[in-house]
């Protein structure tokens, strides 16, 4: 079935991507558009987090393993008040705190940094055992991409979450079924994939990534299992919301961005679709 169409806020939080992209002239933007409802639906109505204080140690943690989908990060952190929405305009610039990944202790509410794939849910299993041992409380999110999972790190960190039956970490993956040269398929075919996970300890399903009601309902009724760690993996279109981006590869990165093709992603966000 197709995803519902994109609401005022999820067309918005776009809308804010394309304009931090523009002011950089570069950023991965197909990878952060298919990120929205994800990220929209941790931080409204999931994630435990003071802005005001990022470093609140009852606060859940949440690692971006896929760090190239970071302007979307950016849009929902900014909302939230971790940072002026100022910063936005100077994304990748030499005075500002935002760069083409996410770096811990130079962004607020960024808890790891990312960007050389597959080492976020290693990090995230190390602060989920932190958490168990120290009784704190805090659950742990990662949100990791399906490229990414090609990564061997990937299913040791996986090995060690399902042995230890991590039940407060939870992976999100985001299954846009293409990567930086191909599809996923092509490249290195990750089906059955919520069997894959299963077999690590997982306990897995798939969603839609782009149905706000859907993921609010799942997220919310986490751990999927109380004896072990959760798996979502949620089928999402690269760059949704702007059909010159969806499933473009051209737009996996890019750089030299004219004025005219911003224009075109903006007025491609104002039609209700």
């Amino acid at each position: 079935m197709p995803s519902p169409h994109l609401d005022a806020r999820s067309r918005a939080l776009r809308r804010a991507i394309v304009k931090a992209f523009a002011a950089g002239g570069r950023g991965h933007i197909g990878a952060s558009l298919s990120l929205v409802e994800i990220l929209r639906v941790l931080y409204d109505d999931v994630l435990r987090f003071r802005a005001q204080e990022p470093r609140w140690p009852g606060r859940d943690r949440f690692i971006l393993s896929k760090g190239h989908g970071c302007l979307a990060l950016y849009a929902l952190l900014a909302e939230k008040g971790f940072f002026p929405e100022a910063e936005l305009a100077k994304f990748c610039k030499s005075d500002g705190i935002l760069g083409g990944h996410p770096e811990y202790g130079q962004i607020p509410g960024v808890e790891a940094s990312t960007g050389s794939l597959g080492h976020g849910l290693s990090i995230g299993v190390g602060l989920a055992l932190n958490a168990r041992i120290d009784r704190s409380g805090y659950r742990v999110f990662v949100v990791m991409g399906d490229g990414e999972s090609n990564e061997g790190s990937v299913w040791e960190a996986a090995l060690c979450a399902g042995k230890h039956r991590l039940s407060d970490l939870t992976v999100i993956v985001d299954y846009n079924k293409q990567q930086a040269y191909g599809s996923t398929c092509e490249v290195q075919d990750l089906e059955p994939f919520a069997e894959k996970w299963r077999s690590f300890g997982f306990a897995a399903v798939h969603a839609d990534g782009h149905d706000v009601g859907a993921l609010r309902k799942l997220f919310q009724g986490l751990p999927l299992d109380p004896q072990k760690p959760s798996a979502i993996i949620c089928d999402t279109v690269k760059g949704k919301g702007i059909p010159a981006a969806e499933g473009n590869m051209d737009w996996h990165h890019r750089t030299r961005v004219t004025p005219e093709e911003v224009q075109c992603l903006l007025a491609a966000l104002d039609e209700d679709r």
